[in-house]
């Protein structure tokens, strides 16, 4: 839980999987030789500002990437240390897609640092798997961890996307309910912003692998390869996806014109029908003396017989041209 001093968490890793929490003190007198260090910080506190800039030993530029409101997914090896900025789903109550969480990595052999703005889930389950001590042994298992974890639930938000747009597309063939208008724009949205962020992120978990520091043994490049992989598979399955909400707009579209056309072509039918018939009914009423039959018992029915016949010749001789 965060704290009002901006200190997430301090973890002590003890390099069999598991570890214990630090407090500020703790971590000021912190030294290499005690073991792997991860601090995870609110930069948003000022506590937590002043720690970086003052009492981290980070070059002040290193800091500013560790406090950037707008961080695209990146990596880049400085020196024997990584500096790392990835992205992962907002879970947090009333998130949307575009809303994604930013981490920010700065990855030294013996100390990992972090920092966010808003909680991530993928944090969270990694701090409890080294609390219960089946986290992981080193710092470039925890950098791997880390990117496993949001790998992992993006795949969860993945999968929801596609059930979703496979419901749309069902219910696009049985109504043409003006809501699905709605939900469809919001999907492609969702879809293109997930890309967005994604696609750089993929890159920079490769470049990970390429131009790793010292520390990142063979196996844990070939972890972070699968990782990459993966990521690749969800960026073509967005693009995919971002072509399937396009033609399913374009159906949902092409359904509701067929749809108005139908009902325009029946009124015109019955307006077609009725035209002739308005006329003839609107002469016959006109309030001008000599209108013929007018002192006739049966005008009347003979008029109404002969208008039902008009509309009936009208009928068959629609019928014969395939209008109706």
């Amino acid at each position: 839980m965060m704290d009002n001093n901006g200190l997430i968490h301090g973890l002590l890793l003890d390099g069999n999987g598991a570890a214990r929490e630090l407090g500020w003190d703790e971590i000021n007198s912190w030294q290499a030789s005690d073991g792997i260090l991860w601090i995870h910080l609110n930069y948003t506190s000022p506590a937590a500002l002043n720690w970086l800039y003052e009492k981290s030993n980070l070059d002040h530029l290193i800091v500013e990437a560790l406090i950037s409101e707008e961080a695209r997914p990146r990596s880049t090896v400085i020196g024997k240390s990584t500096l790392l900025t990835l992205r992962g789903i907002n879970h947090n109550p009333g998130a949307d897609f575009e809303d994604m969480v930013s981490l920010r990595i700065w990855a030294e052999e013996q100390r990992i640092i972090t920092t966010r703005q808003r909680p991530l889930l993928s944090v969270t389950d990694l701090k409890n798997q080294l609390i219960q001590g089946k986290g992981p042994v080193s710092a470039s298992h925890l950098i791997i961890s880390i990117t496993e974890f949001l790998t992992s639930y993006i795949e969860r938000a993945l999968d929801g996307i596609e059930s979703t747009t496979s419901e749309l597309e069902e219910q696009i063939s049985s109504s043409c309910d003006e809501t699905l208008r709605t939900q469809i724009s919001s999907m492609r949205r969702n879809v293109i912003i997930l890309r967005r962020y994604l696609a750089p992120q993929r890159e920079a978990i490769s470049r990970i692998q390429i131009d790793s520091v010292s520390w990142f043994t063979e196996k844990d490049k070939r972890q972070l390869h699968e990782i990459a992989n993966i990521l690749i598979r969800v960026v073509e399955d967005l693009d995919s996806l971002r072509d399937r909400t396009s033609v399913a707009r374009e159906e949902f579209t092409n359904a509701l014109s067929a749809q108005l056309n139908s009902r325009l072509y029946f009124l015109s039918i019955i307006t077609a029908i009725f035209l002739p018939l308005s006329f003839f009914t609107g002469l016959l009423g006109i309030n001008v003396g000599g209108i013929p039959g007018a002192s006739y018992k049966w005008a009347f029915l003979i008029v109404v017989f002969l208008l039902m016949g008009i509309g009936i010749c009208q009928y068959f001789y629609f019928r014969k041209k395939d209008w109706i």
